[in-house]
């Protein structure tokens, strides 16, 4: 109040020598009329100082009286007012209950999953139509999306959503509920998150945590052969990009017992939660699968992660941006019963993750300035250090109940901090190609796909195989079975209009191609039959020599001629054989004339005065098998 006093006094004091003026003219005529002016003089009003002066001053006034009056009328209306509604506002909310669900959280997907069960979602008049392969997990597939002919046919589904900014009503176990999903802007790049609104006319919780649990269910039930993959963006959120199909174990063939110690140590740490908070130990385990580029690291790691019903979350090292503090932010948003993946966690690092690559890098930076004619650019150094990797994977913030699967090609390049037990736990070495995978991969891949579910199939035929091997249709001619293998495909033909053939090609030139194409009808080969060239093959493969993902890219290219593919596996062992070392060659080559054109390096002899001149030593690569 102390602060309106100068500008009252102002107001007073205009009011004050306004009513000088006035009392001036009125003496000036009594003076003249009675004569007697000294009656006639009037007082200066007294300015006030303080606010009781003010208040004695402007009491005596009528007026201010009943605006006083007004304001206290007023008042205490507007408060009765805001009480009342106020009161009738927390009086209809304490008979609902709302809750909220971010698009970032698992619970929203779960909400839109039970939002696609419901049938009175179907009847919704106001709706958004989308294709995105993500959310039509979680929504409405329309009635015959499916059917159709072939010219209209999509591989994209459509699906209805709730609208935004759009209210619906439903009803769930006899309780009104409404249902609001709002967009809004977050962050300074534009980005925009959902929200979704659930209000439920209950005072009952366990109306809410019985919707939780059953939206979770049919979300569980929706994804029972599909895991989700989620990766991190620049602001170090979680963001799932993909669902995909469980990968079944009997797909990845390795050696004998290789898949079951893994798979079944994985199962026993999940049960064991109880266990290691009884013992104080974090509930934490990582697996380390090493070995050559193309043995079936992360497609075990795919199945592996089906056969738990766990999610993947995938943790890129050599993200632009990602340092120490980002990544331990990271590990501490992941859920506590999922799969961490970090691949080439060797490439995270220029020279890979050992304590004795920092002087190396010290140099390196020393040396930047400096550049070489032809030489090739040196490679930049990740802002993630080995320090900030191990506090990520065992610090006091990291989560726990995760299963980390690291992949590396390079195990001799990791340091042992790194691979200890407690971080890494179970090391697996994944080698090269043996000759039982190459019959196993051989026996899958030309197995008939309604044969692969059963493995008792053909069982009474097996005495009359033997008498049947030369009259079962394979599929070629009689000349023999592999006759027509060695024929090339003969071209497609295409139905073209004759004003279209003028400026093709003419019909006595054929087209010009590299590779092979599945023209050919596939045999109908029985169990045996594959068994016995899947023998032979095997037979032709050496031993730990071809990586599994080769023998496949080499199977693919035979799709539907399994005699072709055993007939002509000794030439492509050969090409593969000289590519290996004209590659090998070529690194060779290129080592030596980056160590010769590399700048000399001045070392200094403790010992002596002078300085030495040397070069640094081509490092050579390091092959595990």
């Amino acid at each position: 109040m102390t602060t309106f006093l100068p500008l009252v006094q102002q107001i007073l004091l205009g009011l004050n020598s306004q009513s000088d003026c006035m009392s001036n003219i009125s003496a000036n005529a009594t003076a003249v009329t009675s004569g007697t002016a000294a009656a006639a003089s009037t007082t200066a009003l007294d300015i006030p100082t303080d606010f009781m002066s003010l208040f004695t001053l402007l009491l005596p006034f009528s007026a201010l009286r009943d605006w006083l009056r007004l304001v206290m009328v007023g008042g205490f209306i507007e408060m009765c007012r805001r009480f009342v509604f106020g009161g009738y506002t927390k009086l209809v909310n304490s008979f609902f209950i709302t809750a909220s669900f971010e698009e970032q959280d698992a619970s929203y997907t779960w909400m839109m999953v039970w939002l696609s069960n419901q049938p009175s979602w179907g009847k919704a008049r106001d709706v958004q139509v989308c294709t995105n392969s993500i959310i039509n997990n979680a929504a409405i597939m329309l009635d015959g999306a499916d059917e159709g002919t072939a010219r209209f046919r999509s591989s994209r589904k459509l699906a209805y959503l709730p609208s935004l900014l759009t209210t619906y009503n439903l009803w769930y176990k006899r309780r009104w509920m409404t249902i609001t999903r709002v967009q809004q802007q977050t962050g300074w790049y534009g980005s925009k998150e959902q929200t979704l609104y659930v209000t439920i006319m209950t005072r009952d919780h366990s109306i809410l945590v019985s919707l939780l649990q059953e939206a979770r269910k049919d979300y569980l039930a929706a994804q029972e052969h599909k895991m989700g993959v989620y990766v991190s963006d620049t602001s170090n959120n979680w963001r799932q990009v993909a669902y995909r199909d469980k990968r079944s174990m009997n797909s990845i063939i390795l050696d004998s017992g290789v898949k079951e110690v893994l798979v079944e140590d994985a199962k026993d740490f999940l049960q064991s939660k109880q266990w290691y908070a009884e013992r104080g130990i974090p509930h934490r385990r990582g697996y380390l699968l090493y070995g050559a580029p193309g043995s079936g690291k992360t497609s075990f790691i795919h199945s592996v992660a089906g056969e738990l019903g766990l999610d993947v979350y995938i943790i890129t090292l050599s993200r632009l941006g990602l340092d120490d503090s980002a990544l331990g932010e990271l590990v501490n948003a992941l859920p506590e019963r999922c799969v961490a993946l970090m691949e080439d966690i060797d490439a995270a690092f220029t020279t890979g993750i050992t304590r004795d690559t920092i002087a190396a890098v010290e140099s390196q930076d020393m040396n930047a300035g400096k550049s070489v004619p032809g030489a090739p650019p040196a490679p930049t150094t990740s802002r993630l250090s080995l320090s900030g990797l191990l506090n990520a994977l065992d610090g006091v913030g990291a989560q726990e109940g995760r299963i980390l699967f690291a992949t590396t090609n390079a195990y001799a390049a990791l340091d042992s901090a790194l691979i200890r037990p407690g971080r890494l736990d179970l090391h697996i070495e994944f080698k090269l190609a043996s000759k039982f995978q190459a019959q196993q991969l051989f026996t899958r891949f030309y197995l008939p796909s309604q044969s692969l579910a059963s493995t008792k199939e053909d069982e009474q035929d097996n005495d009359d195989d033997e008498a049947e091997d030369n009259s079962v249709d394979s599929g070629y001619d009689s000349a023999g079975r592999d006759g027509d293998e060695k024929m090339p495909p003969s071209p497609v033909e295409s139905t073209v209009s004759s004003t279209e053939s003028a400026f093709n090609t003419t019909p006595s030139e054929k087209p010009t191609y590299r590779g092979t194409s599945h023209q050919s009808r596939i045999p109908q080969l029985k169990r045996t039959q594959i068994a016995k060239l899947a023998v032979r093959f095997a037979e032709a493969i050496p031993e730990r020599e071809i990586s599994m993902a080769s023998l496949q890219g080499y199977l693919m290219t035979y799709k539907t001629r399994p005699y072709a593919a055993v007939a002509n596996v000794s030439a492509w062992l050969q090409k593969e054989r000289d590519e290996k070392v004209a590659r090998d060659a070529k690194e060779k080559k290129g080592a030596v004339d980056m160590a010769a054109t590399a700048p000399p390096q001045e070392v200094v002899d403790s010992g002596a005065s002078e300085v030495l001149s040397v070069k640094p030593l081509a490092l050579g690569k390091i092959e595990t098998s």
